[in-house]
């Protein structure tokens, strides 16, 4: 009764219908007359009316949505026994591996509960004391704190970012560490930035204002660098680095640990970027060491007038050059680190040592080098893993890293360059044994024969029966690498006999820029082919078949589910394409999107729009389709990947799909992209999406006995 009143209370506006052979009451979406023409085709755009997100239609479409969805799931028996399982797993203790500022440490711990991790300050010595806790910031945990705080040289301020509902839109805040004071310095609309400490204040990245309503789906231009000095009103702060010439770049700023040099990255897309530098202490011009965007360079710090840069210039899989200060020209580089057969994916400098953390088959491995680039040793890992977070300073003999795979929660770890010892700093305990689950990586062979890694998790002694609940991730896109890695809500997948199976397929990083370049722009197919092979490799071996396989992305990933449902739908069961990039001709018109062109391609080009059209998920459903149980995830703040395209793919998958299968979207409000969800939130959208899955695979979960 409660569904109909509110579909009913809206049907002048967008009114409700059987869907088809279907059971479920979706709302019928408004359609308009929007016609565009691309070098001479005709393509409908009916939904267009969604793209304004803040308006007062959209927003009742969205809360009709989410009451045909809520009313499903809250019909599925087991939904609150696997939230309660959930709950159980996600209260362990996590933290962050530590940064070290003169002789105090801070680092991020959530105790397993808390929507938002809080911020410690921990002397060698002492217990660790609360800094800032986000928690208090809001009564319903939706405002985060970045991870990218930054502590001042003399260690008496920190400043750091707060995002409020999950919005890439970021305030700075300033706080007294040795007195606990919160200065009155409030920074508005800054996105995309860095925090780097100079003499009595610090350099950002910001925005000018948006427009009141436009906050959220606006094209970001006009990206500036900026000084601000404590204690000095926002306004006041003086334009460091800009180009007006070219409004769709963006810059961020680094300071060497001497306070002597000044870096400005400028970046046009995700990859790629120019390095400029300026000398401080001589208050010189900015000298620009880089042309085009071809390459990446990153700045890990300078030893005396030598500056160490990890780049992939002339080298597809990275390597770790010198350039001194007083001779920039690029013939002058020196390989501290040559390029070799496996990608070298972070480097780190403790002392006079430099920690180099390889990707080898997509498994993480550590080896120590002196200054000179001279082979010391090999640092041990503990099982096939993923190195992550990696923290230490040219003062410093301390290295801290983060250690996790599929079933090991990030562990901590503190590597002593000198006296080389690692040991553990933190592991976290959690209600789950991982000795009973196996992890194991294949080769299959992709569509063009080409050999693809793909890791799979399970119970060990799992019978490949064919019938398993196989869950399949990838994501495919911008040099990305998913090497191993931790979810703690996926072990409720793995406790009722499923199966995880992660496929590093092109358009990553897994293997260098050649690898990411096979899967992108007009070589984008790749990608759902590769996606495709993974899946029937499964079905083959046994793991699974199409009654039990669920396949999900995220973002880009979305993208990835919403193409291959498209192109194979009869070998999936269930698909859960999360915050998806779904409208391939559009998606640079909204916030940051413009950046993803160097990904994508775009619209634009005559070329290019006949690849994305060819492949768009909004653009290719098809009323012959037979579809998998489908429910897209979305949330309202998403100022990354705009709602409007999870919002017009379910519009049209409702109106033209024929079939029995659920077609449903889950939009959680007050959220964003992903960062800052409150543990609460996560959650929530993990026990509907698990209940989903099971529900239409037709498997009974251990908890519903």
């Amino acid at each position: 009764m409660k569904q109909r009143t509110l579909l009913f209370s809206i049907a002048m506006l967008i009114g409700f219908t059987a869907c088809k052979n279907s059971s479920i009451n979706y709302p019928e979406t408004k359609k308009v007359d929007q016609v565009d023409e691309y070098f001479g085709v005709q393509v409908e755009d009916p939904y267009r009316w969604l793209e304004d997100d803040r308006s007062e239609e959209t927003e009742e479409w969205v809360k009709a949505q989410n009451e045909v969805t809520q009313n499903y799931l809250a019909a599925i028996p087991y939904r609150d026994k696997i939230k309660e399982r959930l709950t159980e797993l996600y209260a362990f203790e996590t933290i962050k591996s530590p940064v070290k500022k003169g002789d105090k440490y801070f680092f991020l711990k959530n105790d397993g509960v808390q929507d938002q991790p809080v911020l410690y300050m921990q002397d060698k010595d002492s217990e660790p004391v609360v800094l800032i806790d986000p928690n208090k910031l809001s009564e319903d945990g939706t405002v985060a704190m970045s991870k990218n705080f930054s502590i001042s040289n003399d260690g008496k301020y920190m400043a750091y970012q707060i995002a409020r509902g999950g919005s890439d839109w970021h305030e700075i805040l300033i706080k007294n560490i040795e007195t606990g004071e919160d200065l009155e310095d409030h920074i508005k609309w800054v996105k995309f930035s860095e925090i780097a400490w100079y003499k009595d204040g610090f350099f950002y990245s910001r925005y000018p204002a948006p427009d009141e309503g436009d906050e959220l789906s606006n094209v970001n231009q006009f990206h500036k660098i900026y000084y601000h000095k404590l204690g000095d009103n926002e306004a006041n702060d003086k334009v460091v680095f800009e180009n007006k010439d070219y409004p769709l770049r963006n810059y961020s700023a680094e300071v060497s640990g001497d306070e002597k040099y000044l870096f400005v990255y400028e970046t046009e897309s995700t990859s790629g970027n120019n390095l400029y530098v300026k000398n401080l202490k001589k208050n010189d011009e900015f000298v620009k060491l880089t042309t085009g965007f071809n390459y990446d360079y990153d700045v890990l710090d300078q030893v005396g007038d030598n500056l160490f840069v990890l780049t992939n210039f002339n080298a597809p899989k990275y390597k770790l050059v010198r350039i001194n200060v007083n001779s920039l020209d690029v013939g002058n580089w020196i390989d501290v680190i040559p390029e070799k057969k496996d990608v070298l994916k972070e480097c780190a400098i403790a002392q006079d040592k430099i920690i180099a953390s390889y990707m080898v088959d997509v498994k993480s491995k550590l080896e120590l080098y002196d200054i000179k680039g001279e082979f010391l040793n090999e640092i041990e890992l503990p099982t096939i893993g993923s190195v992550s977070d990696m923290n230490s300073s040219v003062s410093c003999n301390e290295l801290f890293y983060t250690f996790k795979s599929f079933t090991v929660p990030s562990t901590v770890y503190k590597y002593n360059v000198k006296t080389k010892t690692n040991e553990v700093y933190f592991k976290p305990e959690l209600n789950f044994d991982a000795s009973q689950y196996e992890t194991k990586q294949v080769f299959y062979k992709g569509k063009d024969g080409l050999k693809v890694p793909m890791f799979i998790v399970h119970k060990k002694g799992l019978k490949l029966n064919g019938e398993n609940p196989t869950l399949l991730y990838a994501y495919g896109g911008f040099n990305v690498s998913y090497t191993p890695y931790f979810k703690v809500d996926r072990l409720v997948w793995l406790e009722n006999n499923g199966v995880f199976a992660l496929a590093n397929i092109r358009g990553g990083g897994e293997y260098g820029e050649n690898w990411h370049r096979a899967g992108m722009r007009l070589n984008k197919q790749n990608v759902f082919d590769d996606f495709i092979a993974a899946s029937e490799y499964l079905i083959d071996q046994k793991y699974t078949d199409p009654d039990h396989l669920t396949i999900q992305g995220g973002s880009n990933g979305g993208l990835l589910i919403g193409a291959v449902i498209n192109q194979r739908p009869d070998l999936y069961k269930v698909a859960f394409p999360e915050v998806g990039v779904m409208d391939m001709l559009r998606f640079h018109k909204f916030t940051i999107g413009w950046a993803w062109v160097d990904e994508y391609g775009s619209s634009d080009d005559s070329i290019q729009f006949e690849n994305l059209y060819n492949y768009s998920p909004l653009h290719n459903i098809s009323s012959d389709l037979d579809y998998p149980a489908v429910m897209v995830i979305t949330a309202d703040h998403d100022d990354r990947v705009v709602p409007a395209h999870s919002f017009k793919y379910i519009a049209t998958l409702q109106d033209k799909y024929n079939g029995r299968n659920p077609t449903l979207i889950r939009i959680q409000t007050k959220a964003g992209h992903s960062a800052g969800k409150p543990t609460r939130m996560r959650i929530a959208e993990a026990a509907d999406k698990w209940a989903f899955a099971f529900y239409n695979m037709g498997v009974k979960p251990i908890y519903s006995k």
